[in-house]
């Protein structure tokens, strides 16, 4: 899954109409709604405050509003957008000052499915995956040397600590361990060993 890489707001005008896309990055469904809510009493004045939000590692809370636009041609379209991009931990709130000129059904579905799309692409998509924490052991004498060869690699050393063994705390894709295992051998002449502690999820560019 992917998420935004920040929040903030984007406007679009339509045919005289102003479509105000707000996106926030939100850890559940309590800050989802308060973002929301907090948007509506911004916009107080506003015709309608339209939203979508999809939260958990796969997306599994999705929930949309069309807030008194007809059915299915607000909130749908911009669930749809996040969706697509496959972003997760996202809200948006699509907020519209009618300005006159009538969309129609099909009109309405691309607006709001517009101003999602474009405030997307202004403020950017990080990629999230998850990798494995593995806790790599060597004496003093290797401890160094390991550690600098482990950061001069693709590897991710989050954090090192001395006590009774050096400790090097690294972070890799789970299909890489049987290739760190082999490259841990030849770098210490297996004198090291390792323990897989956990996962994390890091964010990167796609």
């Amino acid at each position: 899954m992917r998420t935004i890489r920040r929040g903030g707001e984007h406007e679009l005008e339509i045919r005289k109409s102003r479509f105000i896309c707000a996106l926030a990055r939100v850890d559940g469904e309590e800050a989802a709604r308060a973002f929301i809510a907090e948007r509506r009493k911004e916009h107080w004045s506003a015709n309608h405050n339209c939203t979508a939000y999809v939260l958990g590692d796969e997306g599994g809370v999705q929930r949309s509003s069309d807030d008194g636009e007809p059915a299915g041609t607000a909130g749908v379209p911009m669930l749809e957008v996040l969706r697509h991009r496959r972003l997760t931990d996202t809200v948006a709130v699509v907020t519209r000052y009618f300005g006159g000129v009538k969309l129609g059904a099909g009109g309405l579905i691309r607006a709001y499915g517009s101003a999602v799309s474009a405030a997307v692409d202004e403020f950017g998509v990080l990629e999230r995956r998850r990798l494995l924490v593995v806790d790599v052991f060597a004496d003093y004498v290797l401890g160094g040397r390991l550690e600098s060869d482990l950061r001069d690699s693709s590897l991710d050393v989050r954090d090192v600590a001395y006590a009774d063994r050096v400790r090097i705390e690294v972070a890799l894709p789970e299909d890489g361990l049987p290739r760190f295992e082999l490259r841990l051998a030849e770098l210490t002449g297996g004198r090291a060993e390792f323990e897989v502690r956990g996962t994390t999820v890091v964010e990167v560019e796609p």
